[in-house]
């Protein structure tokens, strides 16, 4: 509850604690004066017994509130037999002397919460007869025009009680609907708060092992690749007596040896492969495709179609991810005698083509890896995939491989 809305229920809850003291009050203040009005000692002495006993009946009820519910609560016989008697003492009064009608007019303020469900209806009708007895000249009507206008008043004060106590009950339900709508809310947005706690958790994990399997397959792109190659390089070495051959093919494993400790540093520290640290995509590409072929001795060509754009990191490191694990599984396997790599820039993708026409595969007929302990072309496929792209292989034995990524055109500003 709000501090607006404590405010509200402390100010009804002392009307409803001295709203009858004062109607009383103000009743006895305006039939002093109307003496004329009662038939001489009797009434004074009814008057006098009546008043105190008005008053001892507040007093006791005032005394007992803390017992009772809060307001807004379900009445109680004990409301109930207040407003009885309350209701009472007030019809003599006003029988006596029609201004303690004021007193009378309490019945207005509280049968909402003393008096329960529709029986609250009489408790009006009861107080709207006192009220409108008062009204038309006194209890009891001495002529048929008082009668008349007994009657008009009765329908007329009755009325717009029953109006207001219509109204009063619709605010009081929407209260209560906005009270239990606004409880559902919190839990909603409790529950809402733990799951999303639960999903950040989850996120968290699927993050943890997702950049397991991104620094797996950088390792086996860099650090792996690159002791394939220096392998490669110094069996040549011992296989060969000629010492300028080998003393080639020892520095090639050395400059294999550096570049493979420099995409190490960097695959650890998730940045961009050293052949992207100054150039652009096609011009690493096109410097690691010559590379490959002057390792290899395959003749290899790059192409690239399409005007060139800066792209994205992550999309750039993607492809030439890709093309380095296709140039290193046709230098495995492939024994081919020529290769081709084609870069294509289109309007909202970009194509990534290796072809060679080296001895092919089944496709269907792979493992779920190409090599033990290898990335193969679940590897390729998988990098492409966490860019929103896709690989496609054609491929048949003899006849030469073709591999196709296809990601989305990312600029380097988006």
């Amino acid at each position: 509850m709000s501090a607006t809305d404590a405010q509200i229920e402390r100010r009804w809850e002392q009307l409803h604690v001295w709203g009858p003291y004062g109607l009383l009050g103000i009743s006895v203040a305006l039939a002093v004066p109307a003496a004329d009005l009662m038939d001489g000692p009797p009434d004074w002495y009814a008057l006098g017994g009546l008043i105190a006993a008005a008053l001892l009946l507040q007093l006791w009820w005032h005394a007992t509130r803390h017992r009772r519910p809060r307001r807004g609560r379900t009445p109680t016989p004990a409301g109930t037999a207040y407003y009885i008697l309350r209701w009472a003492i007030a019809f003599l009064l006003t029988w006596i002397n029609p201004f303690f009608a004021f007193y009378a007019a309490a019945g207005y303020m509280d049968a909402d919460e003393l008096i329960p469900g529709m029986w609250r209806r009489l408790g009006l009708f009861a107080s709207a007869v006192t009220v409108a007895g008062a009204q038309a000249g006194g209890l009891m009507p001495g002529s048929i025009a008082q009668w008349l206008a007994f009657g008009a008043l009765m329908v007329a004060n009755y009325g717009i009680q029953v109006v207001v106590a219509h109204l009063t009950e619709q605010e009081e339900r929407r209260s209560k609907e906005r009270a239990e709508t606004i409880e559902a809310l919190q839990q909603a947005l409790d529950e809402n708060a733990a799951l999303h706690a639960q999903l950040l958790v989850q996120a968290r994990e699927a993050g943890v092992a997702d950049e397991r399997r991104r620094l797996a397959a950088e390792i086996h792109d860099t650090i792996a690749q690159g002791l394939t190659g220096i392998i490669a390089q110094l069996q040549v070495v011992v296989g060969t007596p000629d010492e300028n051959l080998a003393r080639e093919h020892v520095t090639r494993a050395m400059d294999l040896a550096r570049h493979s400790l420099g995409e190490a540093r960097r695959s650890v520290h998730n940045l961009a492969p050293v052949a992207l640290e100054h150039d652009g995509l096609p011009e690493a590409l096109k410097n690691t495709v010559a590379e490959w072929g002057e390792r290899t001795g395959v003749r290899a060509e790059f192409t690239l179609a399409g005007t060139a754009e800066q792209l994205h990191d992550e999309v750039s490191a993607t492809l030439l991810r890709i093309a380095q694990e296709s140039l290193s599984n046709a230098a495995r396997h492939a024994r081919a005698t020529r290769l081709g790599v084609t870069l294509t820039f289109l309007t909202d993708e970009v194509i990534l083509d290796i072809r060679d026409d080296g001895r092919g595969f089944d496709p269907l007929a792979l493992p779920a890896r190409t090599h033990a302990g290898g990335f193969g072309l679940d590897g390729m496929r998988a990098r492409a995939e966490r860019i929103a792209g896709a690989l496609t292989v054609e491929s048949e034995p003899g006849h030469g491989t073709a591999l196709s990524a296809r990601v989305p055109l990312v600029r380097h500003d988006q």
